[in-house]
C-alpha cells in the first residue's frame, strides 16, 4: 500500500506522529505498521554501529522491511533520523510509488528544551568527558536535509494536534479511493 519514510532530528516528533497517526489509521480499518529506528535497532539492526556506512545499512534494511509491508498491502511508518539524502533516495528508488518521504523538522532550540533522551545535553559536554556523544546527528555528525520530500511538517510551529492532523490527511491522501480499509 504504502511506505512512509518519516526523517527528522532526535526529539523532533517521528515517532510521537507516526504512533498516533497508526492509532488513527487503525480505527479507520487500515492495517498499520510502525517500524521504529529505535526499536529496530535493539533487534534487527543491533550489529550495527553509527557510522555512515552502518546508518546507511540501517536504512536499507528498514527501508526493504517497509517496503515489503507496502507491497502487501500495509501501510507503513518508518520512523528513523534517516540522515542522509543517498539513502532516503534508495528507499525510494527499492519502493517507487509505493514510498513518501516525510520530513519532521524542529529547530534546534526547541529539540535542546525538549531533549527527551538527554542527547543534546551530553553532545554539548567538554571533550573528555566520559558521557559525550561525538556522533549526535544534526550537532557533530551531518544530518542532510531532504531535497525534495513529500511532505514537511513543523513540529516547533504547530501544536502536536495539529501535526498529527497534517500527517494523517496526507497519508489518507495518497491512498487510492478505490481501496477500502483492510483490502
Amino acid at each position: 500500500m504504502l511506505l512512509i519514510q518519516l526523517t527528522g532530528l532526535s526529539g523532533a516528533g517521528k515517532s510521537t506522529l507516526a504512533t498516533a497517526v497508526q492509532s488513527r489509521l487503525q480505527a479507520l480499518g487500515y492495517r498499520v505498521e510502525l517500524i521504529d529506528g529505535d526499536v529496530y535497532r535493539q533487534h534487527l539492526c543491533r550489529d550495527l554501529g553509527f557510522s555512515k556506512t552502518d546508518r546507511q545499512e540501517n536504512i536499507h534494511r528498514l527501508g526493504f522491511m517497509g517496503v515489503t509491508l507496502a507491497r502487501h498491502g500495509v501501510i507503513a511508518l518508518m520512523s528513523a533520523i534517516n540522515p542522509y539524502e543517498s539513502a532516503r533516495a534508495a528507499v525510494r528508488t527499492m519502493g517507487g510509488d509505493l514510498v513518501r518521504t516525510v520530513w519532521v523538522d524542529c529547530d534546534m532550540t526547541t529539540l535542546k528544551n525538549r531533549d527527551t533522551k538527554g542527547l543534546y545535553r551530553r553532545a554539548a559536554l567538554p571533550d573528555g568527558d566520559v558521557e559525550k556523544i561525538h556522533n549526535l546527528t544534526g550537532v557533530n555528525d551531518p544530518y542532510e536535509m531532504p531535497e525534495h520530500p513529500d511532505l514537511t511538517i513543523h513540529t516547533h510551529l504547530e501544536s502536536e494536534e495539529a501535526c498529527i492532523a497534517h500527517l494523517l490527511q496526507f497519508i489518507l491522501a495518497q491512498i487510492s479511493p478505490t481501496i477500502p480499509p483492510g483490502e
